[in-house]
């Protein structure tokens, strides 16, 4: 597998690193999982550790999995899928939004007022990964799970309930695709990793920023800002993530203890991860219940002027995808056969 330059020393520590992955003892495998958010948030708690817990147990201790939250191992959160390409991680959990155009044919689920469940677009993620992403956007990593959060909605200093009441905000948006939403919208949109909010809501440097609920309770975005602005019906938008692996570090392990992390990962992992960040979300929600905050409920009879302005989106994401090669139509159309799929097998 081709590896991209990198300075010496940080070379010679991954090569170190990566011995050190590979065996302690022929058969013995310690794997460094790197990724953005603090310990005790909710995908890392909630997912991840699960994740990880699992495998060391079933391995009987032959896998340890060593967890670097809030960026540990250095760099910033857009650099994470390099450093597991590097080798600087052996595993990481990233936001694929955090690189534009990156991983086009995983922007289909970013596509406003498209994604009705996170569990079914996660099915349908993990499968159209296995249909045609494997090959393509994701030709270089081991990937051990693909999954969507809950409906994205928007946390504002000042409320929101129309397209107007947008014009000439700052909000933080969380990829391209969503940052195209927000202008259209009327807003303006700053792109950050999600862990820049508190700081930047607090400094007043963004008035408002796009997440869903679950995130909120992590970043005390409740304590932040007093209205929140959700839609009924399919998400205003929703972001993908991915847990990858080092290809090189994953061909290396023993057959037994390949074939554990194989068990615990794929297509179930993907729904379940998808499950715990959407279940999140009311708790997170009655929180900011609890605080009196102002929540707003679009509903769908009021719909009408957020779709006509985010429509152009669509005709604008299909040619460019088109242009690079991919059939964009033929990936909404199997995306919404495999959400639908899914729901139907409930």
């Amino acid at each position: 597998m081709l590896r991209r330059p990198i300075p010496m020393t940080i070379a010679l520590a991954a090569m170190f690193g990566t011995a050190l992955a590979t065996t302690a003892t022929a058969q013995d495998v310690t794997l460094r999982l790197h990724q953005f958010l603090p310990a005790q948030a909710n995908v890392p708690a909630q997912v991840l550790d699960v994740w990880a817990d699992r495998i060391e147990a079933e391995s009987e201790g032959r896998i340890d999995i060593e967890r670097y939250p809030a960026m540990q191992l250095g760099g910033t959160p857009p650099e994470l899928m390099d450093q597991v390409l590097d080798g600087i991680a052996d595993i990481v959990w990233t936001v694929n939004g955090f690189t534009p155009g990156r991983f086009p044919r995983t922007e289909v689920f970013e596509l406003p007022f498209f994604v009705s469940d996170a569990r079914a677009a996660s099915y349908a993620y993990w499968t159209l990964y296995e249909e045609e992403m494997a090959e393509t956007d994701f030709a270089d990593v081991h990937l051990l799970g693909a999954w969507v959060h809950g409906p994205g909605m928007i946390h504002s200093s000042s409320p929101v309930s129309t397209p107007a009441d947008l014009q000439g905000m700052k909000i933080r948006g969380g990829s391209r695709t969503v940052n195209e939403l927000l202008t259209r919208l009327g807003a303006e949109p700053v792109g950050m990793p999600v862990t820049m909010i508190p700081e930047t809501l607090t400094r007043g440097v963004i008035d408002g920023t796009t997440i869903p609920w679950e995130v909120t309770t992590a970043l005390r975005v409740s304590e932040l800002v007093e209205n929140h602005t959700e839609f009924e019906g399919p998400a205003l938008y929703t972001l993908t993530f991915t847990l990858a692996m080092n290809q090189d570090v994953y061909d290396d392990m023993p057959e037994d203890l390949r074939a554990i992390i194989d068990r615990n990962s794929g297509l179930d992992f993907s729904v379940f991860a998808g499950g715990v960040q959407s279940d999140a979300d009311g708790p997170a929600r009655q929180i900011a219940v609890d605080r009196g905050n102002n929540i707003i409920t679009v509903a769908e009879a009021d719909l009408g002027p957020w779709h006509e302005a985010v429509e152009p989106i669509y005709d604008a994401w299909i040619a460019d995808l088109e242009g690079q090669g991919i059939d964009a139509q033929a990936l909404v159309d199997r995306t919404r056969e495999l959400m639908a799929e899914y729901e139907a097998m409930q």
